[in-house]
């Protein structure tokens, strides 16, 4: 309703987001469903400005906290006054905004005690867990692009344009180190049947095995798993398919041919095949990335699963021994002031490998199309 009100031409080209199913509309639903609890409300923090409040005492946000929430006019560089007049909301209820790299109040006396460390320490960063992802990867500016596959897959790439999909397939937010004089978007898409789908196969068809040995069956597949498909869409519907419940699939199985080794096979490529459908969507809104980064970490782990990566989506893939809590520390660093400028904390970083398109690249592009032709009929059903 939001969105058909504020028009989809002016929520896109402002808010970048379509309002529902963020922290505005939830919001909403609060004032509507329990209006006494609504008006009890003094400020309305996101999660990290909720911890860091419990820590300083002070409640603070930044830019790229409010454009999470789609509370953020891009265009005017303020406050959305169509988002907060169309819910109602008062921009009182607004905390103050800062920049991300500052301080934000200083550890209290007696949270300082319960936690056995000295009160006074300052915070001075707080963000989301893809713009914290990506700033421990060093993905800061324009054309860079940070990757996870975890319990669900990311694709996070930064720009210094506007963008935003007119399907609403994927969401962009303000980077960490966004600024109005220059502006760093972070633009996200997200798989939710990544890592889950690989449980679930482990639980359902592992017989006992663990990743490892799952792993090394699948390494003796050919690419393509002898025809068998899979489609990890079993987690809830997927903001990249329009929001549509397709359901996790298995196409093509032959009693006479596949294995649990060709099902193991399956689900890796199919994951892979899911990103290289959301990358697509990227390029679609003009991102054209050539290199991907990504923390030696979760189904990064696996190198058929990496290569598979890689082979689907066309990208070069570099691995870093790194994670979000190294991204908190050096975040809190730059906002304290230890390094000068942000690309200071990344000196000394080096990839621990580089994986580049391989020789089964052609037979991926093969398999895709097929794929990508089942995933269309089941999106119609």
């Amino acid at each position: 309703a939001a969105f058909a009100h504020i028009g989809k031409k002016k929520a896109l080209g402002s808010l970048l987001n379509a309002p529902g199913n963020f922290t505005a509309a939830k919001l909403a639903w609060v004032k509507a469903e329990e209006p006494e609890l609504f008006g009890r409300i003094d400020k309305v923090m996101l999660p990290g400005d909720f911890i860091a409040m419990k820590l300083t005492g002070e409640i603070t946000t930044s830019i790229s906290a409010l454009s999470e929430g789609v509370f953020w006019d891009f265009k005017k560089g303020k406050l959305s006054d169509a988002v907060m007049d169309y819910f109602g909301f008062d921009n009182d209820i607004i905390p103050e905004i800062r920049d991300v790299f500052t301080e934000h109040g200083q550890l209290q006396q007696k949270v300082a005690d319960d936690l056995n460390l000295k009160a006074g320490i300052p915070v001075t960063y707080k963000a989301g867990d893809q713009p914290n992802n990506a700033l421990s990867l060093n993905v800061l500016n324009p054309g860079e692009v940070a990757t996870t596959a975890g319990t669900s897959g990311v694709i996070y790439a930064v720009t210094d344009q506007l963008i935003s999909d007119r399907k609403s397939r994927v969401n962009t937010f303000a980077h960490v180190n966004h600024t109005e004089e220059k502006q760093r978007l972070g633009v996200l898409l997200c798989i939710n049947g990544t890592g889950i789908m690989t449980r679930w196969a482990k639980d359902v068809m592992g017989n006992g095995r663990n990743y490892k040995e799952m792993n090394e069956e699948a390494a003796a597949i050919e690419a393509g798993s002898n025809g068998l498909l899979c489609f990890p869409f079993g987690n809830g519907a997927e903001r990249m398919l329009e929001n549509k419940l397709v359901n996790a699939h298995f196409n093509h199985i032959d009693l006479n041919v596949h294995s649990a080794a060709h099902m193991y096979r399956a689900v890796g490529d199919g994951i892979a095949f899911a990103f290289r459908y959301g990358l697509d969507i990227m390029r679609e809104n003009g991102l054209q990335p050539s290199i991907v980064k990504a923390g030696k970490a979760n189904m990064f782990l696996n190198e058929v699963f990496a290569q598979a990566f890689v082979n689907a989506t066309g990208l070069a893939l570099e691995l870093y021994q790194t994670d979000g809590s190294t991204g908190a520390a050096l975040g809190a660093g730059i906002g304290l002031g230890v390094y000068a400028k942000p690309y200071e904390a990344f000196a000394h970083m080096k990839s621990l490998s580089t994986i580049e398109p391989g020789r089964d690249t052609g037979r991926y592009d093969e398999v895709y199309l097929d794929w990508k032709t089942q995933l269309e009929r089941y999106l119609k059903q």
